[in-house]
């Protein structure tokens, strides 16, 4: 998925004469692929326990609609308008009711055995209509000014000091999990790659880490915006003031949920019952495992992490429109399913969707850069995915996984 990945990258920087791999693309790229990829770590667990979710994308367009009316018509006038507040209140809010419309879908699926595929198909018509319900087909603007910078922009990233802070420390966390990895797998007499391969792959790691660092904070700020904001933090500025960009937002956010969810998968009691529910449901129903309670955590773990897509896409528009989610649950199930997650169930990585995520933005960001139609656009990923679980399917087959 890696060489899929720089091969895109390399293929969209030759074709648009060098614009493709510039800071300011990167930047947009990370910025649009956070949303889908943080959606995208909870179908992994939805898949690989052989259940579907259509409905993330409509879900997502209510939970903005709740969000952004709840943040311009009635916490203004409980806790006043600008309070510090409101944007605390209405993410809790908007998380909140994301796990329990989740939780209400997978108890319909796991207690009442309706299909997920037919539940979640309900679901995205339901949400869809709601959505249109809650505001009377309005779209919903201005939203709380630091609700807004959560969707990243200007003023909505960590600025440079902050991001080399965050790339060293992730540098060298990557690098003591992959050591403390190689020492488990000698304890226990598991065979390790060489010396040689090892120290290379943490190299990598590192120059990645780093130089995404360095890419970010490379963007810089026009001038006009970057004095705008000083003036508005009050700062004392030079004539000849540069300011740059540095790490999103949402880009921190979705690298924090990426390791949880890679936590919560890899190292917890909730995680090995997925995969081994995934991998065969009537054995590990009769070792034990409560399938129908887990069926209900899963779907209540996705509608939460479909509300903080929700919190990052409508925060980076700035406004709460009809059309908010429309295909995102085709794009999430794609980025999974292309980033390893077997349709069959039980396999599945939650680094994997994240890369896949951001394969399927890259191919739309960079057909739109050479020009190409949005209807072609979108055969050219169909077909992509296609071929990802074919490939996918004569992987497994060799491999007898």
């Amino acid at each position: 998925m890696i060489g899929a990945l720089v091969f895109i990258w390399l293929m969209f920087h030759f074709a648009t004469d060098g614009r493709f791999l510039t800071p300011r693309n990167l930047f947009n790229l990370s910025v649009q692929t956070a949303s889908v990829a943080v959606m995208a770590t909870g179908m992994v667990f939805v898949i690989v326990t052989r259940h579907i979710d259509l409905s993330v994308g409509s879900l997502l367009g209510l939970l903005g609609m709740i969000m952004g009316t709840l943040q311009l018509n009635i916490l203004p006038d409980i806790v006043g308008l600008g309070h510090w507040s409101i944007w605390i209140i209405t993410v809790f809010i908007g998380i909140s009711a994301g796990v329990a419309i989740g939780a209400f879908q997978g108890w319909i699926i796991g207690y009442l055995t309706v299909p997920a595929f037919i539940v979640t198909l309900g679901g995205f018509l339901v949400y869809r209509g709601a959505a249109w319900w809650v505001t009377s087909g309005q779209t919903v603007a201005p939203l709380d000014p630091t609700y807004k910078l959560l969707g990243g922009g200007a003023e909505g990233t960590l600025g440079e000091t902050l991001s080399w802070v965050l790339g060293v420390i992730a540098a060298l966390a990557a690098v003591a999990v992959m050591l403390i990895s190689r020492r488990t797998k000698e304890r226990h007499g598991i065979q390790v790659k060489p010396i040689w391969a090892e120290g290379t792959l943490m190299g990598l790691v590192v120059a990645l880490t780093v130089g995404f660092a360095w890419l970010m904070n490379s963007y810089k700020v026009p001038d006009r915006a970057a004095a705008r904001i000083a003036k508005a933090r009050g700062w004392d500025v030079p004539e000849d003031f540069t300011m740059y960009h540095g790490i999103a937002i949402p880009v921190v956010i979705l690298l924090a949920v990426a390791i949880v969810m890679t936590i919560v998968s890899r190292r917890t009691r909730f995680g090995r019952y997925v995969y081994a529910t995934g991998g065969n449901p009537e054995a590990a129903e009769l070792s034990g495992i409560n399938t129908r309670l887990l069926t209900v955590k899963i779907f209540a773990l996705m509608g939460g992490l479909t509300a903080i897509a929700s919190v990052i896409a409508s925060a980076r528009l700035g406004a709460v429109g009809n059309d908010l989610g429309t295909l995102d649950e085709l794009r999430v199930i794609a980025a999974a399913v292309i980033g390893g997650t077997a349709l069959s169930g039980g396999a599945g990585t939650i680094y994997g969707a994240v890369i896949g995520a951001l394969i399927m933005q890259s191919l739309q960001s960079g057909m739109a850069m050479v020009g190409v139609d949005a209807p072609l656009q979108s055969v050219v990923v169909g077909m992509v995915l296609v071929l990802a679980v074919y490939i996918d399917i004569v992987y497994r087959r060799r491999t007898g996984a």
